[in-house]
């Protein structure tokens, strides 16, 4: 019996190992395959079709499409040593799964010869390291933000690490921390993070409902949400996408929660690569306990600081209006003192009327009064204790002037009562104006064209960009005043050869009438009072009451305070927006008042990009 086999058969022993080798690399948990010299597939094993998505039948005799854009230099460069060195070990790389998700790999391969020892192919193994990259740049980003937060004092810039960080490990287009203002049962956004810087700017003007959108939902589940396709899910609320100017596709948010209470949000929008996967959501949740805490704590400490430099601020503001009140209440009580003295002195004489005698007495103690009563204010705002016995006395002398005065003018014409009574309806009745529908671009064109006179001395260009819109309802007087206020405060503000614009446009609910100059500007501590109290945004010292629309006049300071309490009653909405010049940050500083005259301005277009304020006003 001949034990050899033919030589029409194959080896026994060739056909085991084959089968051997077969089986070994269809074990193997980690991807491989086999190239042919021409880089077209000659085998995969399981693991690659589990690891890749790919079968052999849908790549044998194909180039495998899996190399990403980034990566396609090195895979050339890696070529080329492996068939000069005849096997590489340990490449770092990345490699695209069928479904379009990006994977870390490490690669080995080596060279594989034909019986003539010409080279036949390549065999490559492929470990997917993406896992444990993942854990590790968490563990380091744990890391790093653990022993980095906390050199951090100020709550942006704490924040402003973590969404960097956010946006580093998840590989996202844009990040950001999403707090609550339980006050208002609103979202903002104190810093945001997007590739376009100016996407971050605006998001930190948005505010929204704490029902809306998927920082809503997360809110009211405290549960993560991945939200793939955000155009088309039942959470879009287009206002922040509108407002922001970015387009959102893809989404996950974690609550940001300490025990008591949920505080915000974390977001991220738009995965550069594939799609927000359950392991986003682990490291985006693990970030967010990690700086719940300290984001609270800076929180706080902001609210803190904050209510310390208001505390500041309006003692600053106390001081500045007792030396106003001294000016406006003094000065003019000086005049007229001295102007009632010198009428005495010409009305002395043989001749003289007893009668004017003693209304010209009781008007020189009347200012006295005042006079004492201007002190008497000053201490009190400096928390001297006066009591009330001296007020209430000079009150009452007040009245018995008042009341002497309308006697006398009523005795000259016989009916007393009925002429005391008009007097004090005239003096101190309530007066109600009446609102009407007014063309608000004619009344405003007429108003520019009464006061025009009053401000021919000042070199002020004035720009008018005025649309026909529908009529307000107001009444005349208030809308005179507004207009009014906000064009001498424009013009006031704004040193000579400066440009003032005004605008009337209609909007979808209403018209709008917006006031602008490119003046000296508000400081951003006179910005968070100017609504609020009787506040001048001159320093002391600098104040001097000149002519209406004098360059810095030195007005009483309660236009915009006068306009705000109008915005109530009759329902209409008004805002500001001010920039103080660069050349004068200060209250203190000064400006020459004219462009010609300033060192730091040559043009007007020096001057327009320097500082200013717009006032704009929407009536409903």
């Amino acid at each position: 019996m001949n034990d050899q086999p033919s030589d029409s058969q194959p080896s026994i022993s060739c056909l085991s190992a084959e089968q051997r080798y077969r089986a070994f690399l269809e074990f193997l948990p980690d991807p491989v395959f086999v190239f042919n010299l021409d880089h077209t597939v000659s085998y995969l094993n399981p693991a690659f079709e589990n690891v890749f998505g790919w079968s052999l039948a849908e790549l044998e005799g194909k180039i495998v499409p899996f190399v990403p854009k980034s990566a396609r230099e090195e895979t050339r460069l890696g070529i080329e040593k492996l068939y000069s060195e005849k096997v590489i070990h340990g490449v770092d790389t990345q490699r695209l799964t069928k479904d379009g998700r990006m994977l870390d790999v490490v690669v080995d391969g080596a060279i594989f010869y034909d019986d003539l020892g010409r080279p036949a192919g390549q065999v490559i193994t492929l470990r997917d390291v993406t896992q444990e990259k993942r854990v590790a740049r968490i563990n380091q980003a744990l890391f790093r933000i653990a022993n980095s937060l906390y050199q951090f004092r100020r709550l942006e810039d704490r924040l402003e690490f973590i969404i960097k960080e956010v946006q580093e490990l998840l590989a996202v287009r844009g990040a950001s921390v999403i707090l609550l203002d339980e006050e208002n049962q609103e979202f903002y956004f104190p810093v945001a993070n997007y590739e376009d810087a100016v996407t971050g700017k605006r998001m930190k003007e948005i505010r929204f409902p704490t029902d809306k959108g998927v920082a809503g939902h997360v809110y009211q589940t405290r549960q993560p949400l991945i939200v793939p396709n955000y155009p088309q899910s039942p959470y879009y609320f287009p206002i922040v996408d509108l407002k922001s100017g970015f387009q959102t596709l893809n989404m996950l948010d974690v609550p940001i929660q300490i025990p008591d209470r949920m505080i915000g949000v974390l977001c991220a929008v738009n995965k550069k690569d594939g799609a927000f996967d359950q392991t986003d959501i682990e490291i985006l949740t693990a970030i967010a306990s990690a700086v719940a805490f300290p984001v609270e704590n800076a929180r706080i400490n902001a609210e803190l600081r904050l209510s310390y430099e208001e505390v500041q601020t309006l003692s600053r503001a106390k001081d500045r209006v007792i030396h106003h009140l001294s000016h406006e209440l003094k000065t003019p009580v000086s005049v007229l003192s001295a102007s009632l003295g010198l009428l005495e002195k010409k009305m002395s004489g043989d001749h003289e009327d007893p009668g004017i005698r003693r209304i010209l007495e009781r008007a020189q103690r009347s200012l006295m009064r005042i006079l004492d009563m201007q002190y008497q204010v000053q201490d009190i705002l400096r928390q001297r204790d006066y009591r009330a016995h001296n007020l209430l006395s000079v009150l009452l002398d007040n009245c018995s002037d008042v009341l002497e005065t309308l006697v006398d003018e009523a005795c000259e014409g016989g009916d007393a009562a009925h002429k005391i009574r008009n007097r004090i309806d005239e003096l101190f009745g309530p007066v109600e104006s009446v609102s009407e529908e007014i063309q608000l671009n004619v009344f405003t064109e007429n108003v520019i064209q009464e006061l025009g006179p009053l401000f021919l001395h000042r070199k002020c260009r004035i720009y008018r960009h005025i649309e026909s819109t529908p009529p307000v309802f107001i009444p005349k007087d208030v809308l005179y005043k507004i207009i009014e206020g906000l064009l001498r405060n424009a013009i006031e503000n704004t040193p000579d050869s400066g440009v003032i614009e005004i605008g009337i446009r209609s909007l979808a609910s209403g018209s709008e009438l917006e006031v602008k100059d490119f003046g000296i500007g508000i400081t951003a501590e006179n910005q968070k009072l100017i609504f609020e109290s009787h506040v001048s945004t001159s320093e002391p010292l600098q104040y001097a009451t000149r002519k209406p629309f004098d360059f810095r006049a030195g007005g009483k300071g309660f236009d915009l305070l006068r306009m705000k309490i109008f915005s109530e009653r009759y329902h209409f909405s008004i805002r500001m927006r001010s920039n103080r010049c660069i050349h004068i940050p200060e209250d203190k500083d000064a400006c020459p008042g004219d462009i010609v005259l300033c060192r730091h301005c040559n043009t007007v277009e020096d001057c327009k990009h320097s500082g200013g304020t717009t006032v704009t006003v929407n009536f409903i």
